[in-house]
């Protein structure tokens, strides 16, 4: 069992995490009850986010409290039922994100933000994957002066301090760019360095596929029938008992279920997400993703149509799905973009898994030898999935990581 590991999730961090394994030596079995990239990574907004040095913050606004509260927003909703289960959570959520200590989350976050499209067109090169990777970066569209203006100025910084590029756009420069729109915005910021994934999924599968090219095993299989195997691992799966010298824990909002079982439960919550594809009416086009600040959603052009995405829903892991934002987006961005039918009979949901800290879980799981973690990336699954890969890779075999991973540790939160 030298050099072997189990990784538990075929999400994107799980995916690149195994391929980064396999290809420092290690023999890898990938498992999963479902196929590559079925679950989180498989809805979103399909960007490789370099511009997202600042992780989304708790809003501490009076204001924008109130308005969340109502229940009645498109960017975030919540079952009432659900709240207490996030009531710790959220508070420490809350109170990670006062601006002193959101600073101190901003200088680790960036670090890994930083690599992030080099670390994909690393995998991608030379494959199947690199013509799902589209350079266009993405827009966002603003009708409030001042908005716009306090967004410039944030730009300016994330550009001074982490070499962020964008371009500003006036109305004319806007409408310009995207001849579809029905409204007319002030101004819009178009952020050039993000990639645009015209298939998330397909993405996902790429990578899979160069693990199993490479050798790697790629197995159905429960996490939750993990247990000690000697000085070791096993899990069991489709093709029977599999062992390992190290395990690591990859299975997003999922994976505190796993961990708790030996001793680890960090605070990570889920916030679920939807989207729905459309058609486009005649001529109509969508060169680049666009959110627009005032409502609150992304519209994505993907090879499934345009893709439109939902903010943030609190509700219990197992509850059933209710689509209530989308419903609320759709007529919004009718009025935004000439849409036609929509695609798909049922809308699709996934869940994002969230730490207080704003910082994903990357490093050994405390307290237990050849156990590792790769979760909690919130919205920056799809973004951070190489970059955690390459860390974790480097951790693991006794390589001097990229950057101090010491931000990210479990300990953290144990």
């Amino acid at each position: 069992m030298p050099h072997s590991a189990i990784v538990l999730g075929a999400g994107m961090v799980g995916v690149s995490v195994a391929l980064h394994l396999r290809r420092r030596g290690y023999e890898v079995a990938l498992v999963d009850r479902n196929g590559p990239g079925e679950g989180a990574s498989f809805g979103n907004g399909g960007l490789i986010q370099r511009e997202a040095v600042y992780p989304h913050p708790f809003p501490r606004a009076m204001a924008e409290l109130r308005r969340i509260a109502g229940n009645h927003a498109i960017d975030v909703s919540y079952h009432p039922l659900a709240l207490p289960g996030f009531a710790s959570p959220l508070l420490r959520y809350w109170w990670h994100s006062e601006p002193r200590r959101y600073l101190q989350a901003v200088t680790a976050y960036a670090k890994l933000i930083v690599t992030c499209v080099d670390e994909h067109e690393a995998l991608a090169r030379g494959t199947e994957a690199e013509a799902l990777l589209r350079p266009i970066g993405w827009m966002r569209l603003f009708s409030d002066p001042r908005l716009l203006e306090a967004a410039l100025a944030q730009a300016e910084i994330a550009r001074r301090d982490y070499g962020v590029n964008y371009q500003a756009l006036d109305a004319k420069g806007l409408a310009e760019a995207e001849p579809s729109l029905l409204v007319s915005r002030t101004g819009a910021i178009h952020w050039t360095d993000p990639l645009s994934v015209s298939d998330p999924h397909a993405l996902t599968v790429a990578y899979a596929k160069l693990f199993t090219t490479e050798g790697g095993r790629l197995l159905r299989g429960d996490a939750l029938t993990l247990a000690r195997a000697g000085s070791g691992w096993r899990v069991q799966t489709d093709s029977g008992p599999v062992e390992a010298a190290e395990v690591v824990v990859a299975l997003g909002a999922h994976s505190a279920l796993l961990t708790r079982r030996f001793g680890y439960a960090p605070p990570v919550f889920g916030k679920r997400g939807y989207h729905m594809h459309y058609g486009l009416r005649g001529n109509a086009v969508l060169h680049r993703p666009v959110l627009d600040t005032e409502s609150g959603f992304l519209l994505a052009p993907m090879r499934a149509g345009i893709r439109l995405t939902t903010g943030a829903e609190f509700a219990r892991l197992d509850s059933p799905a209710t689509p209530v934002q989308l419903e609320r987006a759709e007529p919004v961005a009718r009025k935004l973009l000439p849409l036609g039918d929509r695609v798909e009979g049922t809308p699709w949901m996934g869940v994002r898994p969230c730490t207080p800290d704003m910082l994903p879980i990357i490093g050994p799981l405390p307290g237990q030898a050849g156990a590792w973690c790769a979760f909690g990336h919130a919205h920056q699954g799809l973004t951070l999935g190489p970059t955690t890969g390459r860390l974790l890779g480097e951790m693991m075999t006794g390589t001097k990581p990229f950057t101090d991973p010491a931000p990210y540790r479990a300990e953290r939160f144990a």
